[in-house]
């Protein structure tokens, strides 16, 4: 979406609204925090920006922004209120549905339950156009449901051998399983611009051998000892040190990403990403207890 197709109030001019499922292999390479930039320097971009912490069973996203919801998706599936109701207005203007955590539960919500739980998204249509998913780490029904009905998938990876092995499980899975054959690769913690070459390479190499699908490398986020710093404050380190490295590269990835293709046949609304949802969760169509 380029930026001319954006009105005063950060509106897509034609309505469309993207949904970017931000995944990983395995925890630990920093996934919420690149959920969490990402969606701040695509806000400054002048878009409205909902982020949904789809870790629904072990959600970080409120203490990495240093918010305290008092209630979360838990209650919505209770149905002590609705989706609008639990939203979180967190700094830098971004807008957060936060999960519950340590609610075993809500880790084991059926692909037909997680399909009735992203349908009331539809209701909020007019408050964003611009959806980021952070989903659970690995392979879960869950984390594949969402990244299954997002238009795009952005994988991230850092320098380690169980990163690079997790993450060609789970493009693999969603190709083979489901047919997915876009990617986008985000290097995390990269030292360096070879290493970040190297490490993309050599993902592209095992896919190229074993897999049908198309991987493009969408930048690096330097290692950074100000992100530290800032999850140590709970803040994002977009808004608390904006001259570091990696805001500095968070800049530039959501200047990418505004400049990303529409993928063919995207209708254009949040419609798109529940009509997705329900046609490839695993085990869809199925009825909840």
């Amino acid at each position: 979406m380029q930026m001319s197709d954006v009105d005063g109030k950060g509106t897509p001019a034609n309505g469309m609204i993207r949904v970017l499922a931000v995944t990983s292999g395995k925890g630990g390479v920093g996934k919420s925090n690149v959920s969490i930039n990402l969606g701040l320097a695509l806000r400054a971009r002048g878009h409205r920006v909902m982020l949904l912490d789809a870790d629904l069973g072990l959600a970080n996203i409120d203490v990495l922004l240093g918010l305290r919801p008092e209630r979360n998706l838990a209650h919505v599936m209770d149905g002590e209120c609705e989706l609008e109701d639990i939203l979180l207005d967190a700094p830098g203007g971004l807008m957060v549905v936060p999960a519950a955590s340590g609610i075993k539960r809500m880790a084991e919500m059926t692909a037909s339950e997680n399909a009735g739980l992203v349908h009331a998204f539809s209701e909020l249509a007019g408050l964003t156009d611009v959806l980021i998913i952070d989903t659970a780490a690995g392979i879960s029904d869950s984390a594949v449901s969402f990244c299954t009905a997002a238009q795009e998938i952005i994988v991230v990876v850092c320098n380690e051998p169980a990163s690079l092995t997790d993450a060609y499980a789970m493009i693999k899975v969603l190709n083979q399983d489901y047919g997915q054959r876009r990617f986008r690769v985000l290097v995390n913690m990269a030292h360096a611009e070879e290493e970040t070459r190297q490490l993309f390479l050599r993902l592209v190499d095992v896919c190229r051998r074993f897999l049908d699908v198309s991987l493009e490398l969408s930048g690096a986020i330097p290692f950074d000892p100000h992100v530290r710093k800032a999850v140590q404050r709970q803040k994002p380190v977009y808004l608390a040190y904006p001259d570091s490295p990696s805001a500095q590269a968070f800049k530039e990835l959501a200047g990418q990403a505004d400049n990303w293709p529409v993928p063919d046949g995207a209708s254009g609304g949040l419609e798109f990403f529940v009509e997705r949802l329900i046609g490839h969760a695993p085990g869809a169509g199925r009825v909840s207890a």
